[in-house]
């Protein structure tokens, strides 16, 4: 069967929101239509995707599944129409993920001084899957900390980013200079095996309400400085690598150039 993208567009905004109303305002579509198209989704697959009460949404095994998947496919499709288009209008383009804390404007600055003619776009990435716009087509370069998956990718170190404790301001540890993992001890850790948190904001605001403490880089510690926070060197926490990664099979002369010239930059930085 051939897969209807503006269904499965419809799907993932349900899925997003769960809840009807809010995802046809999304659509600017009217919520019977979308029920109907749901229902009609649903049957061309031959599997329920969404369990519907009077007050919510949730998802079935095969509507989690689809939801992941349309994450990765219709932000591909998307930015396949865009090269598209930038084709048919001889438009250069490049576009640059990073990593969030990691900043790329001082390379950014120096590449366009010398191709003012590219244009460049700019694309956050999520803590937990951070090379995904490089994987979806979204993005062709990525300014990014290990670890994460680096088949298919060429990859080049830039340097080290410490690791700081984030804790509340009125921690006890929070008066200390520094600290080391033993001081850490018997503290609740909102670290990625014992919470996975949807943005770097809702991990601060965890920390800041006194739900624990987090191992952050340096780079988003200063990144998101705020009063009620305290940001202590930990010196026997391992370092997190930064690095550029590109897809191996790139090798356009926009892309070489802005590889070369962030490497120079971001490693003088």
């Amino acid at each position: 069967m051939d897969l209807d993208l503006r269904k499965l567009r419809y799907f993932a905004t349900v899925a997003e929101h769960r809840h009807f109303g809010r995802a046809a305002e999304r659509l600017f579509i009217a919520q019977p239509v979308l029920s109907r198209q749901i229902k009609s989704f649903e049957q061309e697959l031959g599997c329920k995707l969404l369990i519907r009460t009077t007050r919510s949404v949730e998802l079935t095994a095969a509507g989690q599944q689809l939801y992941e998947e349309a994450q990765q496919i219709l932000p591909s499709i998307a930015a396949a129409v865009r090269r598209v288009h930038d084709a048919d209008q001889g438009v250069q383009r490049l576009a640059i993920a990073f990593s969030p804390g990691l900043y790329v404007a001082d390379a950014i600055r120096e590449f366009t001084s010398r191709h003012a003619d590219v244009e460049i776009d700019l694309i956050p990435t999520r803590w937990w899957e951070p090379d995904r716009p490089l994987r979806d087509g979204r993005a062709q370069i990525a300014y990014l900390r290990r670890q994460f998956d680096e088949s298919g990718l060429h990859i080049v170190p830039i340097g080290q980013d410490p690791r700081f404790a984030c804790m509340p301001a009125a921690h006890p540890l929070a008066a200390r200079q520094e600290l080391s993992m033993a001081d850490l001890d018997g503290e609740r850790m909102l670290d990625v095996p014992n919470r996975r948190t949807s943005s770097i904001e809702e991990k601060f605001e965890l920390i800041a309400s006194g739900h624990g403490i987090a191992l952050v880089p340096l780079s988003v510690a200063r990144s998101y400085s705020r009063p009620d926070l305290a940001h202590l060197p930990v010196t026997d926490a391992p370092g997190i690598e930064t690095c550029l990664a590109v897809a191996t099979d790139r090798h356009d002369r926009v892309l070489r150039g802005f590889l070369e010239t962030a490497t120079a930059i971001l490693r003088r930085g």
